[in-house]
């Protein structure tokens, strides 16, 4: 099932799931979160089991909820969309933005390099 982007509060409530072993109820997220009342913590839960990001399950009193999507499929997916975007689906175009004040530390240059390396070499291990 593919997923659409989600707005910032259900963003920041999925965080929370992500965050704590499934399943976690709704009075936990609420608790976590802090700066909600129990019922929009409640509302944004039900948006993001509607959009199929979430399970839920009523025991007793409360709702418990557990992920569909791991944070790093979405992360994943958003990261897509932004450079899809912004950059045209162009690495050297969200680079050049990431670093256009300053300039990528030794390390991080020698993990892209590694990290490049490991892309061309599993590439070209698919060419048939």
């Amino acid at each position: 099932m593919g997923h659409t982007r989600i707005p910032e509060a259900e963003f920041e409530v999925m965080q929370l799931v992500w965050s704590r072993p499934s399943p976690i109820s709704s009075m936990q997220v609420t608790g976590l979160q802090g700066k909600w009342k129990h019922q929009t913590v409640l509302t944004l839960l039900t948006r993001l089991t509607k959009r199929g990001y979430l399970t839920s399950e009523k025991l007793g009193k409360d709702r418990f909820y557990i992920p569909n999507v791991s944070r790093n499929d979405y992360l994943k997916m958003e990261t897509g969309y932004f450079v899809k975007k912004f950059h045209q689906n162009s690495l050297t175009g969200l680079m050049s933005a990431l670093y256009s004040d300053s300039f990528p530390s030794e390390e991080d240059l020698t993990k892209l390099e590694q990290w490049l390396k490991k892309q061309k070499d599993a590439g070209a291990g698919n060419v048939t």
